[in-house]
């Protein structure tokens, strides 16, 4: 993605070839600032603190944060303690778990003196793959977005809710749920968005809508709860969400408020599609609603508000009465049944364990 005419992803290598740069998602739309990650320690701070978040891109930051630990100390005992570091950083995206178990099995049959460069290259594949994987499912869901343009009459554009941020700042590059956004909008379709705010930090206010402006796609923001409203009344053609980890039946774990626009979605007949990067299908687990764990964040999240102040000054304040207690879980799961699609860089199937396999026969289970 360009920003301020220049090419960005949203972690890199800097230039000393061994420091990683990040940019702190906290601070944005207001204050766009490149942050840099020495160590294990600060890689996990930067997930933990939500420098970086986004199920790609927290894997991402895991498999660099690993990289920059081996480098310090590459010991068996060090590694073991850097993975256990890093995945305690944030429960619930499956990519955390995925990323350090293939650094750590890429190098731990290797020689100490080896390790700290395998660590790196290995980091670097999984970002490649990553924007590789995000391209493939824009394309994809490209081609559902065709599929409703020419099904509208007149130049009446395609309306497509999102939820939270699943877009370039998500991931490595392109996002998921943004991406067949992207696409059509470079393809020349007219299409407009609807940008939930998303309750409690509102990343699709802060986040999603200064990539959209970014690149150019219209859009507006919506507080969370509007997006029934709309579908009732006939403004939505399409919804289109990320997800941190879905189940192998398809069941799909997303940011909060994901599960309600399901429920409205289905009453309202509007498709509710799920774009879905490989690596954050959890084929260790059944059912969503009783096996994925669900972060539960800060009471501060909610009683508290950031923005920025008349003078610029980007500012914290409160906005429920004093001593008021609170309970923030970070993420709701969205059952199988309620999803249209999943989305893919292999296709489009059903949310289905049937569906998952079709498209990703590696995790057929042999009969017993």
């Amino acid at each position: 993605m360009k920003i301020h005419g220049q090419q960005y992803r949203s972690i890199w290598l800097a230039d000393d070839g061994r420091s990683v740069q990040i940019i702190d998602q906290t601070r944005l739309p207001h204050d766009f600032s490149i942050m840099t990650l020495r160590d294990a320690q600060s890689a996990a701070r930067a997930i933990r603190e939500m420098w970086v978040r986004g199920a790609p891109l927290i894997g991402a930051t895991a498999a660099y944060g690993m990289a920059l630990g081996v480098y310090n100390d590459p010991s068996d005992q060090a590694i073991a303690g850097y993975q256990e570091l890093l995945l305690m950083a944030r429960p619930t995206a499956v990519n955390l778990r995925w990323a350090l178990e293939r650094v750590v099995g890429r190098i731990m049959p290797l020689p100490k003196e080896q390790r700290a460069a395998a660590a790196y290259a290995e980091a670097a594949v999984i970002c490649d793959e990553d924007v590789a994987i995000n391209s493939a499912i824009g394309n994809h869901g490209l081609e559902l977005i065709k599929g409703i343009r020419r099904n509208k009459s007149g130049k009446e554009p395609v309306r497509i809710l999102t939820h939270c941020n699943a877009g370039w700042l998500a991931t490595v590059d392109w996002g998921t749920a943004l991406a067949p956004i992207y696409k059509a909008h470079d393809a020349g379709i007219h299409v407009q968005v609807w940008v939930d705010e998303t309750r409690p930090r509102n990343q699709g206010a802060t986040l999603t809508a200064w990539e959209l402006g970014a690149h150019g796609v219209p859009f507006d923001l919506v507080v969370d709860n509007a997006g029934g409203h709309l579908m009732q009344h006939g403004a939505v053609d399409l919804c289109l969400v990320g997800t941190d980890r879905t189940t192998k039946r398809g069941d799909v774990c997303n940011k909060i408020g994901t599960y309600l626009k399901a429920l409205a979605a289905q009453d309202n007949h509007v498709p509710f599609y799920v774009a879905l990067p490989s690596p954050t299908i959890d084929w260790q687990i059944d059912d969503g609603l009783q096996e994925i764990p669900i972060e539960e964040r800060g009471p501060e999240e909610v009683t508290h508000i950031q923005g920025k102040a008349s003078d610029g000054q980007l500012l914290k304040v409160q906005i429920s009465p004093d001593n008021t207690t609170a309970r923030n879980p970070a993420f709701d799961v969205t059952p199988a049944t309620l999803v249209t699609g999943l989305i893919t860089e292999r296709g489009i199937c059903e949310a289905s364990e049937d569906g998952l396999v079709a498209l990703f026969p590696e995790h057929t289970h042999p009969a017993v």
